[in-house]
């Protein structure tokens, strides 16, 4: 059954594209979406007062994403979703496509597709969080895709906090060591291809490339955002071509000072003013559970 929103009234012309995290990676996807379609309006909302998602369980996970949706769709009529996350997409896609009429990708079968295309030995690795690697997701996609390759997979749970925390240096021992320890085995295969799983990874690519050199990285933002081009030529009309820049709306589920300031780090823009993409806002998310029971 198809859940009904009632979002506030909105141009029609001017209908935006939702982007939905559990914090600040999909901040990477929103920044590549920015840049491929640099004419879109975005609405972006962080979950920040409950991140992390990647250690949290499949019910919990789904709970959390349909009411994520819901906001976004409260807010505005969207014309499509980017679940800019690993971990959701990993675990809630098929249920939210299912419960939401409005069109919804994920990361995964975007990067799995871009890996497909890079690999030359057949060799792939994918570095996620702990739920991402257990709910098989890109196992499966790849699996799909080129039933033929060899992959390898690992959790790297302490990327995501090395991210936020600033630690993104390629000199600085600390996340190299930590690399050096995750990527063993991924290095040991001989994959000439690693999917950074979580949308946080793509600011260690630094770092990833140091510990792998010569391998391709997929960045799942990258990725997403060109899917997001293709949806948009096919079932909306992208806002491509106009001259203009498109207006971003950020909100969060926890403070905003500490968000706009490590986003400002995320996007290479400072957020923390009203300019120049607009002001950072709190919302109660919670307010947003219903019916659904996922």
């Amino acid at each position: 059954m198809t859940d009904n929103h009632n979002p506030r009234e909105t141009s029609a012309v001017r209908r935006p594209v939702g982007i939905f995290d559990s914090g600040l990676g999909g901040l990477t996807a929103l920044r590549e979406i920015r840049r491929i379609l640099p004419g879109e309006d975005l609405i972006y909302f962080g979950d920040t007062g409950r991140v992390p998602y990647g250690t949290r369980s499949h019910e919990t996970i789904c709970h959390y994403a349909v009411q994520d949706l819901r906001f976004l769709l409260s807010e505005a009529d969207c014309k499509a979703v980017v679940i800019a996350c690993g971990t959701v997409t990993a675990n809630a896609l098929p249920l939210l496509q299912s419960a939401f009429s409005v069109p919804i990708i994920g990361v995964i079968d975007p990067a799995a597709k871009a890996a497909v295309r890079a690999t030359k030995n057949g060799k792939i690795g994918v570095i996620a969080t702990q739920s991402s690697i257990a709910s098989g997701a890109y196992d499966r996609a790849l699996a799909e895709l080129e039933p033929e390759v060899s992959l390898i997979s690992r959790a790297c749970p302490l990327f995501v906090p090395l991210v936020e925390n600033g630690f993104v240096d390629p000199d600085d021992p600390i996340p190299l060591l930590t690399a050096e320890r995750y990527l063993a085995d991924i290095k040991a295969s001989g994959a000439d291809t690693v999917i950074l799983g979580c949308t946080h990874y793509p600011l260690l690519k630094g770092i990833i490339s140091k510990v792998l050199p010569g391998v391709a990285l997929i960045d799942t933002g990258e990725e997403v955002a060109h899917a997001l081009k293709t949806l948009l030529d096919t079932e909306e009309p992208a806002e491509a071509g106009t001259g203009r820049t498109g207006d971003v709306q950020y909100f969060v589920s926890d403070e905003t000072q500490g968000f706009a300031a490590a986003a400002s780090r995320f996007l290479g823009l400072d957020i923390t003013s009203k300019a120049p993409l607009g002001e950072v806002r709190r919302i109660d998310i919670e307010a947003y559970s219903g019916i659904l029971n996922p």
